[in-house]
């Protein structure tokens, strides 16, 4: 990822609107959520919501697809990975040791369910 795109979706989550509404698409990963139901949530008015997904996906970080009338948002978790591994890579400089409390921080909250293996 480059500087240039690594700022536009940092700038992007500075706004505190945009963050709630950035979190509660993650929370509903991967159904996504209608933009009006998505105002309802965040209890803010569709047409200022609608601007702010409007810097979100200009970002990278959401994407839309229409359903009918309504059009659906969902975050890009994948763009949102490169921003986060953006932050994180360089940030040990070589030393592992700094970066492993933030990593590990991570793990019991974003652990993989285990896979159950089925007796038969």
């Amino acid at each position: 990822m480059e500087n240039e795109q690594a700022v536009l979706a940092l700038a992007a989550l500075a706004q505190p609107t945009r963050l709630q509404a950035f979190r509660s698409l993650v929370q509903h990963e991967p159904e996504g959520l209608p933009a009006g139901e998505l105002a309802r949530l965040l209890e803010v008015p569709q047409n200022t919501l609608s601007a702010h997904l409007s810097v979100l996906a200009r970002a990278g970080l959401v994407t839309s697809q229409r359903h009918s009338r309504s059009i659906v948002y969902r975050v890009d978790l994948v763009q949102f990975q490169k921003v986060a591994l953006f932050l994180l890579q360089d940030c040990c400089g070589g030393r592992p040791e700094v970066c492993a409390p933030v990593i590990e921080s991570l793990t019991p909250c974003c652990a993989p369910k285990r896979k159950e293996k089925s007796r038969a």
